[in-house]
């Protein structure tokens, strides 16, 4: 049963979907492995946080309809992703819903990148978010349609500094996703930016925020209350049932009126 302080909203079209999530095993990631289990779902996610994805499925295992499935995988290799893709296929049949969720926000100045540090923060950042889509899209065919969720950031929005890789990927994943939009509509795909604020996860909290940078990013929201994961996925879910089948090539923002 789904945990009593979050939304019970039940979409009947995601249960017993085949959904597959890039790096569920942490943060946001973790709550929409939870959260779409919760919906009944058949739920297969990679990350490269080996113990604290094996520790998630260990605490979910039997809780719901379906267990879910954990795959390492590290996504700057596309053939690992590919055939983590084609796994899951084998396993629980054709996947509906991509969740292209993984990301390196790690902090990096300007002027002390070099080109193999550039590369790298794309070859995590927005590179993979193209080829699991290739990947996805014959099995989404074969269904009659599918959902991509790509998930995006506000941090280019805001013109946020001290990362321009990770930005400029970022801004780049919502250009991505209106291009796939416009080359698989005809096929019953739909793909969507899911876009969060500055979300309180506990990476957010002992890596980059203080106090003070909690309180000026909540006073400068139009609520002003914290964004918690939870208020993400609720996103996630309507994007990826069937209640949103006419949104697509859309950037959905989620950050309390914050930009």
């Amino acid at each position: 049963m789904p945990d009593s302080n979050k939304p019970a909203t039940i979409y009947p079209s995601l249960a017993g979907k085949s959904v597959f999530i890039t790096g569920g095993g942490t943060g946001i990631g973790e709550v929409m492995v939870t959260r779409f289990c919760e919906q009944g779902a058949k739920v297969t996610f990679v990350d490269i946080a080996q113990q604290a994805s094996s520790a998630l499925c260990q605490k979910l295992a039997g809780r719901y309809r379906y267990d879910p499935r954990f795959i390492f995988c590290d996504l700057r290799d596309i053939e690992a992703l590919k055939q983590a893709i084609e796994q899951t296929r084998e396993i629980q049949g054709d996947i509906g819903v991509l969740i292209n969720n993984a990301a390196d926000d790690t902090r990096h100045a300007a002027d002390k990148m070099d080109v193999s540090y550039w590369e790298d923060k794309f070859a995590v950042n927005l590179r993979p978010c193209f080829f699991s889509v290739q990947a996805v899209v014959p099995q989404m065919k074969r269904l009659g349609g599918g959902s991509v969720i790509n998930m995006g950031s506000v941090s280019w929005r805001v013109k946020q500094t001290g990362m321009p890789a990770y930005t400029t990927a970022k801004a780049g994943i919502e250009g991505l996703t209106r291009s796939l939009a416009a080359s698989y509509g005809k096929d019953n795909i739909r793909v969507n930016t899911l876009v969060p604020g500055w979300v309180m996860t506990e990476r957010q909290i002992t890596h980059w925020l203080t106090p003070e940078m909690i309180e000026d990013v909540r006073l400068s929201q139009c609520i002003n209350e914290t964004i918690k994961p939870d208020d993400i996925v609720n996103a996630a879910l309507f994007l990826a049932a069937d209640d949103s089948r006419m949104v697509t090539a859309q950037s959905l923002i989620v950050d309390a009126g914050w930009t």
